[in-house]
């Protein structure tokens, strides 16, 4: 193993001719150059310098490890730049999954901080829900997964996220969205409606994880909901309300993430929620761009 002491060395020998006035150079003793020196010629098994009295030449091998001495030093330099680069913050690099509605609401707010404040730190966006996002952290894609989870929802895995760091950012309660005309409309400024109320109105259901929310919820309250729409896309699920075409549950971070015309809010009893939260792996968050990441992820969602 040659170590890079042992090549700076070397190179003082090369271009001062002697060990005393290497170690001058360097700003140690002649002895110790000479330690340095036997160390280097055991580990490469061959001489590089050749002695006759007071001079010094090198040896074939010598030339050679000293011509490459300098790109190898002048490439750990750079090395050693850029590594403390991204230690300071100075330089970095974030792939960040998101789901939609915390696209659109927590993550600009966090990376605009983030910017500010480390400029240098990139950060790559692509969405996509979860347990997709999570398996793209898990398979190295990305180095943070926004996610969620209902909370009591059946079904869903024991420990699923025990291998993983789990910064919690908010519970995100579902509310009703009807029409501003509906009968039940007016409830929306009286107080909250119990879902099964809208046990016989046709359905505009979210993404596949909120639809099955959807049905176990309606279902724990007695009816099975008739969904009409389907769609992934937010607008769509409160264009589609506004029209008058059924009624909907969507998380509030999802209502918050456009905005909803024609639509009435309702709060729903009893209340059912979702957990928010940023994940990353364990070695990943010790690195400090994921780590600025993860607490500019949770400074958005407190505000």
């Amino acid at each position: 193993m040659i170590e890079a002491r042992h090549l700076r060395v070397l190179r003082a020998v090369a271009a001062t001719g002697s060990f005393s006035a290497a170690g001058r150079e360097l700003g140690c003793t002649q002895p110790a150059v000479s330690q340095q020196m036997k160390a280097l010629e055991a580990s490469v098994g061959t001489p590089l310098l050749v002695r006759s009295g007071r001079e010094m030449r090198l040896t074939q091998a010598g030339e050679a490890l000293v011509r490459h001495a300098a790109g190898i030093l002048a490439g750990l330099t750079a090395a050693e730049e850029e590594v403390a680069a991204i230690a300071g913050l100075r330089a970095g690099r974030v792939r960040l999954v998101s789901f939609p509605s915390g696209s659109s609401t927590l993550v600009p707010t966090a990376l605009a901080a983030l910017r500010a404040a480390h400029p240098g730190t990139r950060v790559s966006l692509e969405e996509a829900e979860p347990p997709k996002s999570v398996e793209l952290l898990r398979e190295g894609d990305c180095d943070v997964a926004l996610a969620f989870r209902y909370e009591g929802a059946a079904g869903a895995p024991e420990g699923e996220w025990d291998d993983l760091v789990v910064r919690p950012l908010l519970r995100d309660r579902l509310v009703a969205l009807v029409p501003e005309r509906h009968r039940l409309a007016r409830t929306a400024a009286s107080g909250s409606l119990a879902i099964g109320e809208l046990a016989a109105e046709p359905w505009i259901a979210g993404c596949p994880r909120c639809r099955g929310q959807l049905v176990e919820v309606c279902e724990s309250a007695g009816f099975t909901p008739r969904i009409d729409f389907a769609t992934d896309d937010y607008p769509a699920v409160v264009g589609l309300v506004g029209a008058g075409l059924g009624v909907a549950v969507l998380p509030q971070l999802a209502v918050e993430s456009v905005r909803p015309r024609g639509v009435r809010m309702v709060t729903l009893e009893p209340a059912v929620r979702r957990e928010i939260v940023a994940l990353t792996l364990p070695d990943l968050a010790q690195v400090p761009a994921v780590a600025a990441t993860l607490e500019q992820l949770a400074r958005a969602a407190a505000r």
